[in-house]
């Protein structure tokens, strides 16, 4: 691990490989070490940089304003690199796209797994299939929060909790008890979000965009990978991954390290 001075804090990263640039954003749930099974694969063709993004994992939080997607280039900034893949999923995926509308040039191309997008308001559906699974929950109890997160997220709502792996369901509980962590001290910190959101803007896209989706997870998410591949002009969808949820990085590693390293070059 290495921190990184960038636009006023330290951010932490971890890097391997030599060759085109490749930054790993992590999901809301989760942290850099998500990308433990994508890292070393995908080093053997590029330079990859697994980062942890304000807040999150190892990274610092001073109290100033900032955006994450100004603190992605940032970071190439820091490191000298004058543009980069990116990698995101989940919220690290709406981070890239927020990167790469605000930054096009800095973005070489956009691979976006179970991805969210900003100015996207979650469906009726979505928020009863959260009632149904999770409830209430006190935001204040980390583990309990994390639990029913796991529960709606990485299980999913088509599949029971033994059907996944308990090393996959202990690990994302212990990532997501820090992310929650992470919101809370975020929540009290001038976020800027894109203006005007990516939900209107998908036809600016105009980079290669590969888009994937677990076929276990909610269906919105599903619905905006769809969205996507139809809106931005250089996109294309893989088939729903089978048998995985929202971290389909840790669940199918195998799969979306073949499609990465194809979709990269």
């Amino acid at each position: 691990m290495t921190k990184i001075q960038v636009n006023g804090t330290l951010l932490a990263y971890d890097e391997a490989g030599t060759g085109s640039p490749v930054v790993l954003l992590h999901a809301g749930i989760a942290d850099r070490r998500m990308w433990r099974e994508q890292i070393d694969p995908l080093a053997a063709r590029h330079r990859v940089i697994a980062v942890d993004l304000r807040g999150y994992g190892e990274s610092e939080l001073p109290p100033n304003a900032f955006a994450h997607h100004d603190d992605v280039v940032g970071l190439l900034d820091a490191l000298g690199l004058a543009s980069a893949a990116l990698v995101g999923c989940s919220f690290g995926g709406a981070v890239a796209i927020d990167t790469a509308l605000a930054h096009p040039h800095r973005v070489s191309a956009l691979a976006l797994l179970g991805t969210a997008v900003s100015g996207y308001e979650w469906s009726e559906q979505t928020n009863e299939l959260w009632d149904q699974l999770v409830g209430d929950v006190d935001q204040e109890d980390f583990a309990a929060s994390a639990a029913g997160e796991v529960r709606f997220w990485v299980v999913g709502p088509e599949r029971e909790p033994a059907a996944v792996a308990p090393e996959l369901v202990s690990f994302a509980v212990q990532m997501d008890e820090r992310a929650l962590a992470a919101e809370m001290a975020l929540s009290a910190v001038d976020v800027a979000e894109l203006n005007p959101p990516a939900i209107g803007r998908l036809a600016e896209l105009t980079m290669p965009v590969l888009v994937a989706a677990g076929a276990a997870d909610i269906p919105d998410i599903r619905q905006l990978a769809d969205r996507i591949a139809a809106e931005a002009p250089h996109a294309s969808r893989l088939p729903d991954i089978p048998d995985a949820a929202h971290l389909f990085p840790l669940e199918r590693p195998s799969e979306i390290n073949a499609a990465l390293l194809s979709f990269l070059g």
